[in-house]
C-alpha cells in the first residue's frame, strides 16, 4: 500500500471521533453526511477492524478505534508542526521555548544561557521547568530538555546530543577538616562523616570510589546528612558537616575561594553524561534549531 493510501479517511476518522456524529462532522469538513460516513468506512475497511460502535442515536468509538485515534491525532499534529517549520525556516526563532533542566545546573549554568539567547532573539518567550525527574518531553510538549544522565539507548522520538561527563570529587569545608583528620586515602573515608544525596526513593546516592586503573567501585555509604536537592548538600558541605562527593560544576567556585577543600585527588572519577535531548519533531522549528546549536557551543558539564 502506497504511504499516501494509509492517510485517506484519517481526517474524517479523526473528526468524527470529536465531533461525535457524522453530521456534527461532514459541517466541520465542508462534506455531506454521506461522505463523511464511507471515507470512514472504507478506513475499517481498510483497517478490517471496527472504528465505531453506532446505534440510531449515538456513535462512539471501540477500544481499537480509540487506540487508533489516539495515534492518528500525533501523527496530524506532527504533519502540522512539519508544515509549520516548512513555512517558517527562513523567519527568526520566535514563540513560546518550552525548556526542561534539571533543578540547580539548570538554575547555575544553564538560566545564563537561556537569558543571553532571550537577548539574542527577542520574539522568543522562554518558558523554563525544573526538575531532577526525567520527564516525557513529547508527552508534555517540551521543546528541549537537559539531562544529567539518561538512558543507554534514546528513544527513537528523541534527537539528542552529548555534551561532555561530569567530574566528581571528594571535598570538605576548613572548619571540618580542623576537627578532624583529613582522608589519607579512600579506605579513611569510612571513618568520616558523609553528606550524600538522597534519591526520591528514598535511598542515597553511591560514592563512586576509583582505585588506579581498576574498575569504579560503587560504595553504598551510611550518610550522617542525607539531602535531596544538590545546592542544599552543598551548604551542608560549607557548614562543616562532613565530606561529600560532588561534581566540579558544582563547587568549582567555592574550591576556588578556599571555602571548600578539595581531597583524594587521585580518587576523583567521572559522573554522569551531560546530554541535550529534544523531539525529532521539533528540532527544524527555528527556535529549538537555534537554542541546540547555542547550548552545544556554550554549556560545558566540567568546571
Amino acid at each position: 500500500m502506497l504511504p499516501t493510501e494509509r492517510l485517506k479517511g484519517i481526517e474524517a476518522f479523526v473528526c468524527t471521533a470529536e465531533a461525535g456524529s457524522f453530521t456534527a462532522a461532514a459541517e466541520r469538513l465542508n462534506l455531506t453526511n454521506s461522505a463523511v460516513g464511507k471515507a470512514v468506512a472504507r478506513l475499517e475497511a481498510r483497517l478490517h477492524t471496527r472504528l465505531f460502535e453506532r446505534t440510531t442515536r449515538r456513535l462512539w468509538l471501540t477500544d481499537a478505534g480509540a487506540a487508533f485515534h489516539r495515534t492518528c491525532v500525533r501523527v496530524l499534529e506532527e504533519l502540522r508542526m512539519a508544515e509549520q517549520v516548512l513555512a517558517a525556516e527562513k523567519l527568526e526563532p520566535s514563540g513560546r521555548l518550552r525548556v526542561d533542566l534539571p533543578a540547580t545546573f539548570g538554575r547555575m549554568r544553564v538560566v545564563p544561557l537561556l537569558v543571553e539567547f532571550a537577548a539574542q532573539h527577542p520574539g522568543v518567550q522562554p518558558h523554563l521547568s525544573f526538575t531532577d525527574r526525567f520527564v516525557d518531553l513529547v508527552e508534555e510538549g517540551i521543546d528541549l530538555g537537559v539531562r544529567i544522565g539518561g538512558p543507554d539507548a534514546w528513544p527513537a522520538a528523541l534527537g539528542h546530543r552529548y555534551l561532555g561527563t561530569e567530574r566528581l570529587v571528594f571535598c570538605a569545608s576548613p572548619e571540618y577538616l580542623a576537627r578532624r583528620d583529613a582522608p589519607a586515602g579512600v579506605d579513611d573515608l569510612a571513618a568520616h562523616d558523609a553528606v550524600t544525596y538522597g534519591r526520591a526513593d528514598g535511598s542515597a546516592n553511591p560514592w563512586l570510589i576509583q582505585r588506579g586503573t581498576a574498575p569504579v567501585e560503587r560504595r553504598e555509604v551510611p550518610g550522617r546528612f542525607i539531602v535531596g536537592d544538590a545546592g542544599a548538600q552543598v551548604e551542608a558541605v560549607l557548614a562543616g558537616v562532613g565530606i561529600a562527593q560532588l561534581a566540579t560544576w558544582l563547587v568549582a567556585s567555592h574550591l576556588a575561594s578556599g571555602r571548600l577543600v578539595a581531597l583524594l585527588p587521585e580518587a576523583a572519577t567521572d559522573g554522569l553524561p551531560l546530554h541535550l535531548v529534544w523531539p525529532r519533531s521539533r528540532q527544524l522549528l527555528p527556535k529549538v534549531d537555534a537554542l541546540i546549536a547555542h547550548l552545544a557551543q556554550r554549556l560545558k558539564v566540567q568546571a
